[in-house]
C-alpha cells in the first residue's frame, strides 16, 4: 500500500506539471500574433504556478484547509481541462480530466 500511495503522490506532481503544460499549450495556440502567443503561453503557466505556490503547495504561503483545498484543485485542474479543450484537444482534455479525478479521489481517500 505504501508503494501505491507513493505512486499516487508522484502522479499528483506529474499532473501539476501537465497542468502547467496545458495552459502553456493553450496560450500558444489561441494567442493572436507572436507577441500574444508568447505572453499567454508563458504568462498563464507562470500565473498558475504563483497561485499554486501561494495556496495549494504543501509549503504554501497561505495553504487552503480541507475542502477548500479540494475545491481549489478542482477549479485549477478544471482550467487545464478547459484549456486543452479550447486549444483543440478534446480527447486529451477528457483523458486528463479522468486521471485528475481518480488521483484527487485517491488523495482524499488516503488523506495525502
Amino acid at each position: 500500500m505504501i508503494v501505491l500511495k507513493g505512486a499516487n503522490l508522484a502522479l499528483a506532481f506529474l499532473l501539476e506539471l501537465c497542468l502547467l503544460a496545458a495552459l502553456g499549450y493553450w496560450g500558444f495556440r489561441v494567442g493572436q500574433g507572436a507577441l500574444m502567443k508568447w505572453a499567454l503561453g508563458l504568462g498563464a503557466p507562470l500565473l498558475l504556478a504563483v497561485v499554486w505556490g501561494a495556496f495549494m503547495a504543501p509549503k504554501a504561503w497561505r495553504p487552503l484547509p480541507g475542502m477548500a483545498h479540494l475545491l481549489g484543485a478542482i477549479v485549477l485542474f478544471g482550467l487545464g481541462v478547459a484549456a486543452l479543450f479550447v486549444a483543440g484537444q478534446p480527447r486529451l482534455a477528457g483523458i486528463f480530466a479522468v486521471v485528475v479525478v481518480v488521483n484527487q479521489a485517491l488523495l482524499l481517500l488516503w488523506r495525502q
